[in-house]
């Protein structure tokens, strides 16, 4: 039986076992990240007692309640330790309460369903199951070139606990057609310090020799994936190759382990190319969208 939950009325105990334990676990999915991004307006779909769960992320305009894309976050949808069939998955739909006139959600890769209502979208994601010389050949000529320049720098990696630099940084440098609210980073902010909280993030500097922050980017853990959330970088980051240098570390630290590296992107054909350069492969996931304006 498929129960709906308030935020108020959740086990937030059960809620996040079932999270962490899921085959297809999201940072997103957390209770404390979705504190964060939808400041407390979500609710929950439950499985009997959460043998499988989804968050819904929720709003209202006009007296009109809807089920919205939270910032900084790209897979959402049903989460188990089981597999979740296409079927399951319309289950979850056809249970969403009836007062949600829209519903907008990016469902994880693992919820395979066919909708007329749903667009396949692109990630891409590096097992980080070798060794790192292994995982090196499989990086592009190109990308090997721009590490291998990156290391004649002098540059080095930092960590670096005041996320608000590297903030500061994108916002510096970011493209004119970047339209992201200001609200947007101070959640992102937000972010940080909970999941500093919890042991879940590591934000990661590029510094020169004048210890200067050319670059720098924010990675978030769980028990299965590191999630590149966010990066940053100015001209002579750009330059020196920086999130070259930052991912070749990151990818180099957690080298022989079970993790597997999402790039979180992308749809966008340069983005696309970045993250296959490092040997990534594809993922797809969905975004269903539907409108209820009657009933």
């Amino acid at each position: 039986m498929i129960s709906y939950l308030t935020r108020d009325a959740l086990d937030v105990k059960k809620y996040d076992d079932c999270i962490s334990n899921a085959r297809n676990c999201r940072i997103y999915a957390f209770s404390w990240y979705l504190d964060v991004v939808a400041k407390e307006d979500w609710d929950v779909l439950i499985l009997d007692d959460y043998v499988a769960v989804m968050p819904l992320p929720r709003r209202r305009k006009y007296f009109i309640h809807y089920i919205y894309l939270v910032s900084w976050s790209q897979q959402l949808g049903i989460f188990s330790s089981h597999p979740v069939s296409s079927n399951l998955v319309q289950q979850f739909i056809s249970a969403i309460p009836s007062k949600f006139k829209l519903i907008d959600i990016f469902f994880n890769s693992e919820n395979k369903f066919d909708d007329v209502k749903v667009r396949r979208r692109t990630n891409y994601l590096l097992s980080l199951n070798a060794s790192y010389e292994t995982l090196f050949k499989n990086f592009s000529k190109g990308r090997k070139s721009n590490v291998k320049q990156a290391s004649n720098y002098n540059l080095t990696i930092s960590k670096i606990h005041d996320y608000s630099a590297i903030i500061s940084l994108f916002k510096a440098n970011k493209d004119e057609k970047v339209l992201e609210n200001d609200s947007d980073y101070d959640i992102l902010n937000d972010l940080m310090l909970r999941g500093t909280s919890f042991n879940m993030v590591e934000s990661l500097g590029v510094v020169t020799s004048k210890n200067e922050l050319i670059g720098g980017a924010f990675f978030f853990k769980d028990r299965k994936r590191i999630t590149y959330l966010f990066s940053a970088m100015n001209v002579e980051g750009r330059d020196k190759q920086a999130m070259s240098f930052i991912l070749n570390y990151v990818i180099a630290q957690n080298a022989d382990t079970h993790y597997t590296l999402d790039f979180e992107g992308s749809m966008i054909p340069n983005i696309a190319s970045f993250c296959k350069s490092f040997g990534a492969v594809k993922e797809t996931y969905y975004h269903y969208k539907k409108y209820v304006l009657f009933g």
